[in-house]
């Protein structure tokens, strides 16, 4: 049996955003919340090679969960000043990592790796995510505390 669509047919991006009910995020790229209640939320996102996350930080935890697609790199930029970059993805063996926390007030943006097409991703916030606790990064706020990060910050903000 040949289904309509599957994982490994990544080449049509409208399709899978329309199978999976997909719209397009407020922060960049496209979601779909797929579970809430007042302790947790659950989302698909989808990045794709023209959209990002922007800089943001939350007032709850957030998981991020890696399912399909090329890797994502996460930038963090921690309270005390110190930053770390992630890769989220399937290959272990070249240090990318399926699963990846970032603790509330935390300050977060992630994009493609170089000459990605999609990531299809899903994360959970405990407590539930809202919107009154988001809160937009400013490219010159942050690259006055994490100088040593501006080229990405620059790439993952729009003010």
């Amino acid at each position: 049996m040949r289904y309509p669509f599957c994982m490994e047919d990544h080449t049509d991006l409208a399709k899978l955003i329309n199978v999976l009910g997909l719209t397009p995020h407020p922060e960049g790229g496209f979601f779909r919340e797929t579970y809430r209640t007042a302790e947790s939320t659950a989302i698909y996102y989808l990045l794709t090679a023209d959209t990002f996350s922007e800089m943001h930080r939350l007032d709850s935890d957030e998981i991020y969960h890696f399912y399909a697609g090329d890797a994502v790199e996460i930038l963090r930029l921690f309270p005390d000043g110190t930053s770390d970059i992630h890769r989220l993805g399937n290959y272990l063996q070249g240090g990318e990592i399926p699963q990846l926390v970032v603790p509330k007030g935390v300050w977060q943006g992630s994009r493609i790796c170089a000459d990605g097409g999609y990531a299809l991703m899903g994360t959970t916030m405990a407590p539930g995510f809202r919107f009154e606790g988001y809160e937009q990064g400013k490219a010159e706020d942050l690259i006055g505390r994490y100088p040593e990060r501006e080229a990405m910050i620059k790439q993952l903000t729009r003010v």
